[in-house]
């Protein structure tokens, strides 16, 4: 007990001015709660707190530990649902179809969206990278420690991806064997529903109640979304500061701009042109994803804030949502597997005076888009399809140690197009199969029954 109360001392001494700071910030966060302030916009004053605090606690050259802890907290609790989310939603999605023709035909939809997206990502990438150029010019020496990532054979990676033990990869996070347990079971219980509907009524009865207990808590954990973004910008920002931006903003401004291109322009063309919605106002609807995975930078840890936003904002039917959301955090990267590999190659390559010529930009599309598939599940999937690219063009891999001091803020970025890609997928799945409600889209968000807008 005396040791705990000593640790519990020492913490509050060396960190009292950052738990300070917090609960002063919580307080302003839950007074605006109070007020009945919306969701985003607590979300966008919390980021935006977590900017101003974060440089302050740098310039002043305070521990961030106090603060970090709480956005520790929220990530956790957040990841705490992924496995259980998986499992339930997948299953659910796929009981409820009553034929395995229409699993087939939504599943074909999904991985071509999603493959062809981080085909554009990449040329995108690639275009802007040869416009400005990031690295020329730059001399940085290798961090001598720098170990290059071991990329997996491709046999390996079919192993990691087949369940053998569904509980023991359950307990390690592995969401992609859990996902394919999910799937077996759920076209067992359609194969055995198609001819004995009252066989499988009570599997199905207790799947759609776990659903909707399961969706009770992700209300509970996304309410703490705004304190949880102020924690993790806050020591974000205190921890790169500007002289980190400064040493190799090309690579930040290369990044972002391709990002920000292929959201505005393929994301919102895809759902102008081929959903038929407001681009404008779709984006303001999936504002709280796009909040999430730029802050936690996990594709896992956005998915239980994705799936609200997708079924309750977008109003996509569940059906659609609990197959292309859980897939989308496993395999869609258009920002990780697309446009960085990308960037990164060129970057590379001009640091090290390595010319690229019209078949190495072929080979580094086409191996953007086979490295998204087999990265699936991997952890790291941006750092391992950048090997990846560097390797298939004979580039130095010592290119991903360079920008490593830049790549968690990228990261952000990345991972918000990710995210962003598999809601925007979603809509585009459901539109093509009639199960997207085109009149509830439309009314204004104050009227929708949504976790995201309690307090």
């Amino acid at each position: 007990m005396s040791d705990i109360q000593n640790n519990l001392l020492s913490a509050i001494e060396t960190n009292w001015y950052s738990f300070v700071t917090s609960v002063f910030v919580f307080f302003i966060l839950f007074a605006l709660a109070k007020k009945r302030l919306g969701f985003g916009l607590r979300v966008i004053i919390g980021l935006g707190l977590g900017v101003v605090v974060g440089i302050l606690f740098q310039n002043l050259d305070y521990d961030t530990k106090g603060i970090t802890t709480f956005g520790s907290i929220y990530v956790s609790l957040i990841r705490m649902l992924v496995i259980p989310l998986v499992f339930v939603l997948v299953l659910n999605s796929i009981a409820s179809l009553t034929s395995l023709e229409y699993l087939r035909k939504i599943g074909f939809k999904t991985f071509a969206w999603f493959l062809g997206t981080t085909g554009i990502a990449s040329v995108i990438g690639l275009l802007i990278a040869l416009l400005f150029n990031p690295g020329s010019g730059i001399k940085q020496a290798v961090p001598d420690d720098f170990q290059a990532r071991e990329i997996p054979t491709f046999s390996q990676v079919i192993l990691d991806l087949v369940p053998s033990n569904p509980f023991n990869e359950a307990s390690q996070g592995k969401v992609v064997p859990i996902l394919i347990f999910a799937v077996f079971l759920a076209v067992a219980i359609v194969k055995i529903g198609s001819k004995n509907s009252e066989a499988v009524k009570p599997v199905r009865d207790l799947i759609q109640s776990l659903t909707q207990v399961l969706h009770q808590v992700v209300k509970y954990v996304i309410r703490l979304t705004p304190y949880g973004v102020f924690a993790l910008i806050a020591g974000i920002t205190a921890r790169y500061g500007w002289d980190t931006l400064q040493e190799l903003g090309s690579v930040i401004v290369t990044s972002y701009v391709a990002l920000i291109i292929h959201f505005v322009l393929v994301f919102g063309g895809l759902v102008l042109f081929v959903a038929k919605v407001n681009p404008i106002r779709f984006f303001r609807k999936i504002y709280p994803t796009i909040a999430v995975a730029f802050t936690t930078r996990s594709s896992y840890a956005t998915l239980p804030v994705n799936l609200e936003v997708i079924t309750k904002r977008l109003h996509v039917s569940p059906r659609i949502a609990s197959f292309v959301a859980p897939l989308g955090a496993s395999m869609n990267f258009n920002g990780c597997g697309g446009v960085w590999p990308a960037i990164v190659a060129v970057f590379t390559a001009q640091v090290f005076g390595i010319d690229l010529t019209v078949t190495d930009y072929f080979i580094l599309v086409l191996v953007s888009i086979i490295s998204s598939i087999g990265v699936a599940g991997v952890p790291g999937p941006a750092v391992i399809s950048t090997t990846v690219v560097l390797t298939a063009l004979g580039l130095p891999l010592e290119g991903i140690a360079i920008v490593a001091g830049v790549e968690a803020l990228i990261d952000m970025g990345r991972t918000a197009i990710n995210a962003t890609g598999t809601t925007v997928t979603s809509l585009l799945v459901a539109s093509s199969e009639g199960e997207f409600d085109r009149e509830a889209f439309n009314r204004n968000d104050a009227e929708e029954d949504i976790a995201l807008t309690v307090v």
